[in-house]
């Protein structure tokens, strides 16, 4: 039942809340805005209702320093009322008004737009929207989803200590103290950050590598690798971990003199060593004896010598990609500190080596734009896709870069680029824009025709010199200089800081998706009274529009299923307020180059690698590694994936064969036999979906033989818990004992020798010894437990071993059940676990092939994002004991897991099952064959549902 309540001469809100609070068993609140006048209006009530036993949480938050703490103290003043608060951000604000009421057998949920203040609840025009769920089947859903959105900002609202009050009426105070003096309006823009005072409390991402570093520690590790966007505080988490380990003595190596004091600044606010024990070591500031020494490599090159190489317990190298240069090399091999960890955003190979085999290949943290994003440690951004302007025609691939400039070179495009500028607009009282284009030339042109029109600009280029770059970037952050707009060719793509720009343009064709992100990047980076960044994408009719979907998607390993239908529902998957628009035509262009692309045609993964290889400035991406280091990076593992077959390659170096034919390493390497065995062995297991085999080839580098128990203790270096039953499988996996009639003869990478002893395959311990041939098998082992680590994490995914909304082949579900039997066996619709036949696993295809028997034509669908309907195989009966175990699994103890695919095939690839979860059947109908409604144990994601499009599946 749902019934309109406002304030009107009969009946108003105050009505409604005090007859429910006095009749209600439990009442739950969460409303943005609290004054005391709103709660002396229901003091009585709340009083009636604490004497009959009844209980209640409240939510209120800091969001505009509106919320008096005078009605917070109050509320707290009742025992049976729980009261909490959601401290608001300068990027999060908190606007709920919601008023639930829980009875014996229905709910009664009010909610609408009035806040708990004696206007809102009286006299105000509101409207709120009051319903009644009764607590049945009908309403499980909406009540379910209910109940876990306010328990959500419950427990990341803080309770009401004494403390809190205190620090927060002081706040408010201030507040408004100011308000009265300078303004008749609320200060909104001073947040209340709790606690106050000199120390900082961690992030999402600091906290997550603390934990890492603390288990490598644990494990023995003595390095370790943070990689993490510009701007997510890298700095910060660095002084965290110190201050968690608390050494006596600790060096922190800079690149750049430039940050060295910023860096010491950001220390002294998170450890607990004073501040007169901190010190610089630089060209010109001599703090040799400081606990906590600050140095420039270019001076610690030079005195390195006059310290012992156990001086510092603890070493810090910021912007870690340059430390496999000889420079740092020299000063690195010298000292022996007990931990050593690097910070890089940009973790690429240089000619001196590779940074993740400096730091053992302990990636601690990976922190990307997408993640950065969705945890809050950037601004979110506003991205409008335009249509470029009528008569610029790029639509010839053939078109050089000087050639498209003459193109975009035209005034009437720059009155169009104006126009849209200033229609969007920007944050903040003064434009700072970054306008990347393809040429010098074209820069030029945007500069000068900018300037014409009265907004001031200038243009930089890679001829410009540092102190000429550092003094434009002042001017335009400057809020009193007119500077507006800096055009630039690639020399902002990466490695430049400019926190307060607040407008990226991207005037160039998008021929790669590295590139674009590192653009946008550009303008990610936090700063005071920055809100958002506005990104104007001028997408003209290239062949290659839909490589902004890529970018913008933010995923290695994004399909053509998942980016299409992210363009198509405007990308409402990418996290917080960034919020991403194309008009029609530029989203109609990218949606039909979408649909003609094929992402696995060999003419599209050799442009794909090409692309890259451009990103790296030409060098050969060798490694697997090497796609770790950029954003954006393609999937390597699409070059020699068995599904893809394209490429018609084995493995990586296979392929570089074929990309690279004039390269000497790649044909020496390839003619290799011995090594071309094994790699492809490795190069089979990737992507990793489990870590167990990897993790025991890990111990290759150090031993020969090991025993179950090492393998198990290496296994729970990624994977916690009880791991024995899984090793022992990946050893018998290893060991090919359910290898197919054409793999029985194939590599042994394990082999038995005793009763609990085991032996690494002799080719490949003679392999990693070999200079060329090693450091690839090393690549492939870190890489696989790399990528991995980063998308699943530690979590013990216990049996089977998987994990939800990820893609398996049913071989690969075979794996993950440890299925001890010929893995290529594991086939079919439904299928039984052997171990007590405790599980059946369904794996379904929503849209069956158009020539498909009628009688195999199954009525498979999604009903809700809750409910599946699967109809079985017309041989089961519904009184067999496969049907009964189907239809009621519960009674009969049977786990089903269920695997979804859309479509079989797409561009003749195989397509992978999305693992659903377990379910339990619900209801069923007819005999032969039976159709079953089951109920999945996880409410699946919109998105994820709506890819599926259950309203176009077969019935």
């Amino acid at each position: 039942m749902y019934t309109l309540v406002n304030n009107t001469s009969q009946k108003n809100l105050l009505d409604e809340l005090t007859q429910s609070l006095e009749g209600c068993s439990r009442f739950y609140f969460n409303v943005a805005f609290v004054s005391y006048s709103g709660v002396q209006l229901l003091l009585d009530s709340f009083k009636l209702a604490e004497s009959k036993g009844i209980t209640g949480k409240f939510i209120t938050g800091t969001y505009l320093n509106f919320t008096d703490p005078k009605a917070i103290r109050k509320l707290t003043t009742f025992n049976d009322f729980d009261v909490r608060v959601f401290l608001a951000t300068e990027i999060q604000g908190f606007h709920p008004k919601a008023y639930i009421f829980e009875y014996d057998d229905f709910y009664k949920v009010i909610i609408g737009s009035s806040n708990l203040t004696n206007y809102a609840l009286k006299s105000n025009i509101e409207w709120n929207l009051q319903v009644i769920a009764k607590n049945d089947d009908s309403n499980e859903e909406f009540l379910t989803y209910l109940k876990d959105s306010f328990d959500q900002i419950w427990d990341c609202s803080l309770e009401t200590t004494e403390d809190f009050l205190r620090q927060y009426e002081k706040h408010y105070r201030g507040v408004r103290y100011q308000d009265l003096v300078h303004s008749p309006s609320v200060d909104t823009r001073q947040i209340f950050t709790y606690p106050l005072g000199p120390r900082l409390i961690a992030n999402s991402m600091q906290k997550s590598a603390m934990q890492e570093l603390a288990l490598l520690r644990e494990t023995g590790s003595k390095r370790a690798l943070a990689v993490a966007a510009t701007g997510t505080g890298k700095t910060l988490m660095a002084a965290f971990d110190v201050q968690q380990v608390q050494p006596k003595k600790m060096l922190f190596l800079v690149h750049r003199e430039m940050i060295l004091e910023k860096a010491m600044e950001s220390f002294a606010r998170v450890v607990s060593i004073p501040k007169n024990k901190m010190g610089l070591l630089t060209g010109n500031k001599k703090s040799y004896d400081a606990d906590y020494l600050f140095a420039t490599i270019q001076t610690m090159k030079k005195e390195f010598y006059s310290y012992r190489p156990d001086e510092f317990e603890y070493i810090v190298v910021d912007e870690a990609h340059h430390a496999t240069s000889p420079s740092y090399q020299k000063v690195l091999d010298h000292f022996n500190p007990k931990f050593l960890l690097g910070m890089t955003a940009t973790p690429e190979r240089s000619d001196n080596g590779n940074v993740f085999d400096l730091f053992d290949n302990n990636l601690a943290v990976d922190i990307r734009l997408r993640q950065a994003l969705e945890e809050n440690l950037l601004v979110p951004f506003h991205y409008y896709g335009i249509t470029d302007q009528t008569g610029v025609d790029l639509s010839d691939e053939r078109l050089t870069p000087e050639q498209i400039a003459e193109k975009l070179n035209v005034t009437s495009r720059v009155d169009f680029i104006i126009e849209k500028m200033n229609f969007y607009g920007h944050d903040g009282p003064k434009r700072k824009a970054l306008g990347f284009c393809i040429t010098k030339k074209h820069a030029e042109f945007m500069a000068a025709e900018f300037n014409k029109r009265g907004i001031p600009s200038t243009y930089l280029t890679g001829e410009d010199s540092e102190a000429e770059r550092v003094r434009q970037i002042q001017l335009l952050e400057s809020d009193t200089d007119k500077l507006n707009v800096i055009f630039t060719v690639d020399i902002f793509n990466e490695g430049i800081d400019i926190p307060s720009v607040n407008t990226v343009l991207m005037l160039r064709p998008t021929e790669s998706a590295i590139v674009f992100t590192q653009q946008l990047g550009r303008g990610l980076r936090k700063a005071e009274q920055k809100e958002f960044l506005t990104v104007l994408d001028f997408i003209g009719n290239y062949s290659k529009s839909f490589l902004i979907a890529i970018a913008l998607y933010g995923s290695r390993s994004v399909t053509k299923k998942e980016i299409t239908h992210a363009v198509r529902k405007g990308f409402r998957n990418i996290p917080g307020p960034t919020n991403i628009r194309m008009d029609e035509i530029a989203k109609d262009q990218i949606l039909e180059q979408l649909e003609s692309e094929n992402f696995y045609a060999l003419k599209y993964l050799i442009e794909d690698y090409q692309t890259f290889k451009g990103a790296l400035a030409g060098k050969v991406p060798y490694r697997l590694q090497d796609y770790l280091t950029l954003e954006g990076a393609p999937d390597p593992v699409l070059f020699f994936s068995k599904s893809v077959k394209t490429t018609k390659s084995d493995n990586y170096i296979a392929f570089l064969q074929k990309v690279e034919k004039d390269n000497e390493l790649v044909q020496k390497l390839a003619s290799n036999n011995s090594f071309m065995g094994i790699y492809t062995k490795l190069q089979s297991y990737l992507p990793l979906k489990r870590p167990h085999e990897f993790a025991i080839l890990e111990l290759c580098f150090n031993q020969e033989r090991f025993t179950k128990e090492e393998a198990i203790q290496q296994v729970n270096r990624y994977v916690d818990g009880d791991q024995t039953d899984t090793t022992a499988h990946a050893l018998e996996t290893f060991n090919l004992n359910y290898a197919d009639k054409n793999e029985i003869h194939g590599i042994k990478i394990v082999e038995e020798v005793a009763g609990n002893l085991y032996a690494f395959n002799k080719e490949l311990l003679t392999c990693l010894e070999d200079e060329e041939a090693g450091p690839f098998l090393s690549d492939a082992i870190h890489y696989g437990l790399m990528r991995y680590k980063n998308e699943f994490g530690h979590e013990n995914l216990g049996y089977p071993f998987l994990q939800l909304y990820s893609e398996y082949s049913q071989r690969e579900v075979g794996i993950m059940t440890n299925f001890r039997n010929t893995h290529s066996s594991f086939r079919g619709s439904t299928l039984q676990n052997e171990i007590g036949g405790a599980h059946y696993f369904l794996f379904i295809d929503l849209h069956k092939e158009a020539d498909i028997d009628e009688n195999i034509n199954y009525k498979d669908k999604f009903i809700s994002q809750k409910q599946f309907q699967w109809e079985s195989p017309n041989s089961t009966n519904v009184d067999s004991d496969r049907g009964r175990d189907l239809t009621q699994n519960e009674a009969y103890g049977k786990t089903i897991h269920l695997f979804v695919r859309k479509y079989k095939t797409v561009n003749k690839v195989t397509q992978r099952y999305t693992y659903i979860g377990p379910a339990k059947a619900i209801s069923h109908q007819n005999e032969k064959p039976i159709e079953i409604q089951y109920l999945l144990e996880n409410k699946m994601p919109i998105d994820l549902y709506q890819e599926f499009e259950p309203e176009k599946a077969v019935f």
